[in-house]
């Protein structure tokens, strides 16, 4: 094959990727609009629609156990912590795999549990989202990329856990916790400060 042509097929598969992430690395919701509804199974089968959940605070959190920036808030027990301290005050807290099948980090329901069990973590439900309808339906092109609705139903928050932009846990003593700050402040009755924030992490890998 001459080299005309492999340059040829080089800039191709550039222009094809590129193609790919404009189809479907859609901008975030803005802050203030109605949440999108979406219907997904959980690690056990069992289905979640964001609109049963109408009345209540809900946490999203888009999730791949393969990614370092995720690891980082589970394998310290920060993201657990959270789950927890907030589901023991009602908040629903819905994880999200919208990693497309054959794609790093995609989860089956079996793995999904393991992780669970393995990292012993605190959310309401994992959700499995492997066609991305609700990924692509809220922009997330990270992991984590979170999300928090008030019980009207609108986005108050969207962006980065933290202000730590690393996958390193030792930094998550010395940064801000957005998510906990948004939620301390809806909670409270408050206006959230720091609504919006660029998340950082693994990007989601739609189909």
């Amino acid at each position: 094959m001459n080299r005309s042509i492999m340059k040829t097929k080089t800039i191709l598969t550039l222009v094809t990727s590129l193609v790919t992430m404009v189809v479907f690395a859609a901008d975030p919701l803005p802050v203030g609009s109605a949440a999108p509804d979406f219907s997904l199974t959980d690690a056990k089968g069992e289905p979640h629609s964001l609109s049963q959940y109408k009345g209540k605070y809900v946490v999203l959190e888009w999730f791949n156990p393969a990614c370092p920036f995720v690891k980082k808030h589970y394998g310290s027990g920060n993201m657990q912590k959270l789950q927890q301290e907030y589901t023991d005050k009602g908040v629903v807290w819905l994880t999200i795999n919208s990693n497309a099948p054959g794609t790093w980090g995609n989860l089956s329901p079996e793995q999904a549990t393991q992780k669970i069990t393995e990292w012993k973590t605190h959310q309401t439900a994992m959700l499995l989202d492997s066609e991305g309808k609700a990924g692509r339906a809220y922009g997330a092109k990270n992991t984590p990329n979170m999300v928090i609705i008030n019980p009207e139903g609108k986005i108050v928050y969207e962006g980065a856990i933290d202000s730590k932009a690393t996958p390193d846990p030792s930094d998550i003593p010395n940064s801000t916790n957005y998510v906990k700050a948004a939620l301390d402040e809806s909670l409270g009755g408050k206006p959230v400060t720091t609504s919006k924030t660029k998340p950082y992490g693994c990007a989601v890998e739609y189909k």
